[in-house]
C-alpha cells in the first residue's frame, strides 16, 4: 500500500478509544475515525469595522485529548471544545466554504489537519450561509469573500488568543467550490467582473445578471501574498477566470475535481479541469472517480445522512470515509512539503 493511504496511529490510541462512551466508540467506528484525530475546537467572532461585517468562526487546534462527541447545529463533530492548544510555531490553514454552506462542512478536514499539528480557522461568509443566503451568488460576495479571508488571517495572527503560536510564515488555503473560487482570488488570481463575459450571460448566479445590467464592483478583490501553498477542490465559477487572469498565481495548488460522470447533479466535474489547463504553474492534480461534487464534504453519521440526504448520498460503491482518508493524508503532505520548502533559504 503507498505511504500516502497508510493509516496513521498514536501509541495508546486504541485504548484511549475503548475508555471512550460505548455510542461514541459506535460513531467513531462507522466513520473510520481513530483518536489519532482528536482535535480541540473553538468559536470566535471577528467583530464588525471598517473592512466589513462581524464573522463567525471555529478554530479547530492540535489537542492531546481523545475526541467526543458534539452536536454543532444538528452535525456531528468529533472534537474537544475548548482543548488546550498544543504546540508553538503552528502553521495556519484558512477554510472558504461552498456557495450556501458554513465553516462546519468540512470538519472532519479541519479535524485531521489539527492532529497533524496545524491550526484551521474556517468562517462563515457573511451574506452567504446556510443561514444567511440574502446575499448568495451576488456581486459583492464575490468581491468580498476574498476580503474576508484576509480579515480572517488578519485576525489569527493578531486577535486570536493563541495568536503567538502561529508562524506567520506558513499559511495556507482550503477551499471549495465558491470557496475554490475564492481561493484563486486570494492567491492572485483576477476575476473578470464586466459586462459580455462569455458564459455569464447565460448564467442563472446572481452576479451575472448584475454584470449584464451594467453594474460593477464597488472595490477591487483582495489578493493575499501571506498564503503560501493552496487547495482547491471543485472551483465555481471558474468563466471569470480566463488564462491570462491567472498568470499571477506563483504558489504551490492542489487541485481537486470531481467526476463529470456524476454530473447529473449539476455540479459534479464542472470546473477543475479548465483551471488545470490556465495555471500557469502546473497543480498536484487530482481527479476522483466517482466522486460527486459534496463527496468532498464532510464524513456523514447515518443521522446526517437521514437529515442531509442530497450532501451525504454518494455514487454507488463510492466510499466517501476511504476516500477521506486518502484526501486528508494528501492534504497534509501537500502542505508539509511546500510549508518546509518556503522555509528554506
Amino acid at each position: 500500500m503507498p505511504a500516502h493511504e497508510q493509516a496513521r496511529h498514536r501509541p495508546g490510541a486504541i485504548g484511549a478509544m475503548m475508555q471512550l462512551p460505548a455510542f461514541v466508540f459506535a460513531a467513531l467506528l462507522v466513520l473510520g475515525i481513530t483518536t489519532a484525530q482528536a482535535a480541540g475546537v473553538r468559536n470566535f467572532d471577528i467583530p464588525a469595522g471598517p473592512a466589513g461585517p462581524a464573522i463567525r468562526l471555529l478554530v479547530w487546534t492540535p489537542c492531546a485529548e481523545p475526541p467526543r462527541e458534539m452536536d454543532a447545529r444538528g452535525a456531528t463533530f468529533f472534537a474537544v471544545p475548548a482543548c488546550p492548544v498544543t504546540g508553538e510555531k503552528l502553521p495556519l490553514i484558512v477554510m472558504s466554504h461552498g456557495r450556501r454552506g458554513w465553516f462546519g462542512g468540512h470538519h472532519d478536514t479541519a479535524a485531521a489537519l489539527a492532529d497533524a499539528g496545524f491550526v484551521v480557522a474556517a468562517l462563515n461568509h457573511p451574506g452567504d450561509t446556510m443561514r444567511d443566503t440574502s446575499r448568495t451568488d451576488s456581486l459583492s460576495v464575490l468581491v468580498e469573500r476574498p476580503t474576508d479571508m484576509s480579515r480572517l488571517i488578519d485576525y489569527m495572527l493578531d486577535g486570536w488568543p493563541d495568536a503567538s503560536r502561529i508562524d506567520p510564515q506558513r499559511i495556507g488555503f482550503y477551499g471549495f467550490s465558491f470557496g475554490g473560487y475564492t481561493g484563486l482570488v486570494v492567491i492572485g488570481g483576477n476575476p473578470d467582473l464586466r459586462k459580455g463575459l462569455p458564459n455569464c450571460e447565460t448564467s442563472s448566479l446572481k452576479a451575472c445578471k448584475q454584470l449584464e445590467s451594467g453594474e460593477l464592483p464597488d472595490q477591487p478583490t483582495t489578493h493575499d501574498k501571506r498564503v503560501k501553498a493552496a487547495v482547491i477542490i471543485d472551483p465555481y465559477p471558474v468563466f471569470v477566470f480566463p488564462e491570462e487572469n491567472l498568470k499571477a498565481i506563483t504558489v504551490p495548488v492542489q487541485l481537486w475535481s470531481s467526476d463529470p460522470a456524476q454530473n447529473a447533479d449539476g455540479l459534479s466535474g464542472c470546473c477543475a479541469a479548465a483551471i488545470n489547463q490556465r495555471l500557469p504553474i502546473k497543480p498536484d492534480y487530482h481527479f476522483v472517480d466517482n466522486a460527486r461534487h459534496f463527496s468532498f464534504l464532510a464524513t456523514c453519521t447515518p443521522k446526517d445522512a437521514r437529515e442531509a440526504p442530497a450532501v451525504c448520498t454518494d455514487a454507488p460503491d463510492f466510499d466517501r470515509v476511504d476516500f477521506h482518508r486518502r484526501l486528508h493524508a494528501d492534504v497534509v503532505a501537500f502542505f508539509r512539503k511546500h510549508f518546509a520548502e518556503s522555509a528554506k533559504p
